[in-house]
């Protein structure tokens, strides 16, 4: 009888564990790849969700112009790389920047804006409170009308 209830309760831990994709870790990754691409910070699982961002939704990535590598958000950048961020230009906005943490694919920044919060690819949902902090990674018009750009 307790054989039977430890194999069950074995199977039923395996299997569940397998159908979630969101699956958290007790220490962070410092880096995880995904395809052929390589994001760094401080994730929690294999669909970039990190210990700042974790909803279902977060599930991008971002290309930092500084230093050409994938970050969850910008707070694992600040946390982690040795440099001060930079800002994508908007003359730079067909430059591939966005990765999609659930099926790989990578989108131009003017693709991902023009998204509606939708991966073209695989159809799952971005976190629409992403935009929000546009500012920290790419040039933007900011409330004054102003051109908000790197220093």
């Amino acid at each position: 009888m307790k054989l039977t209830l430890f194999i069950t309760l074995s199977l039923m831990l395996i299997f569940s564990s397998s159908i979630f994709a969101q699956n958290t870790v007790e220490e962070p990754f410092k880096f995880i790849k995904i395809g052929d691409v390589n994001v760094f910070g401080k994730l929690i699982d294999m669909q970039t969700r990190c210990v700042h961002w974790h909803s279902q939704m977060d599930v991008i990535a971002i290309k930092f112009k500084c230093c050409d590598k994938y970050y969850p958000c910008f707070s694992c950048h600040e946390e982690e790389a040795d440099h001060k961020h930079k800002v994508w230009p908007t003359s730079e906005f067909d430059e591939k920047a966005i990765l999609c943490g659930v099926c790989g694919n990578e989108l131009s920044i003017k693709d991902y804006m023009a998204s509606d919060n939708t991966c073209p690819h695989c159809k799952s949902g971005f976190n629409p409170g992403c935009s929000n902090h546009y500012h920290l990674y790419f040039e933007t018009d900011d409330v004054k009308g102003e051109i908000t750009k790197q220093e």
